[in-house]
């Protein structure tokens, strides 16, 4: 049997390993989604009993657990941790964009 594997190292965004276009934003969704669904687990919330303590309604926290997260903001995602009694730190970096390269030719 001949696996002709090529082993590929990513970029630490799969979102943007995959040409996902908005790929950092989708990033920190899911960072911030896995974070909320880690709170759930660790206190042993299930999504009902989280409305019930945070005033925010069980389908959203369903749709988190679920990865549905086209429909979150950023700022939505992180008022959910606070109400989850967790404290977010958001850290920023600007870099220039480096030119798309095509055929070897910088576009």
């Amino acid at each position: 049997m001949n696996d002709d594997l090529e082993l590929v190292r990513g970029s630490g965004n799969a979102f943007q390993d995959f040409g996902h276009e908005g790929a950092g934003l989708a990033q920190a969704r899911a960072l911030l989604a896995a974070r909320i669904v880690r709170a759930l687990d660790d206190r042993g919330l299930s999504t009902r009993e989280a409305a019930r303590l945070t005033g925010i309604a069980h389908s959203e926290f369903s749709r988190i657990r679920n990865a549905r997260l086209s429909r979150f903001s950023l700022d939505r995602l992180i008022t959910i941790l606070g109400r989850l009694d967790t404290t977010v730190e958001v850290n920023v970096t600007f870099r220039k964009r480096q030119a798309a390269i095509r055929d070897g030719v910088p576009a």
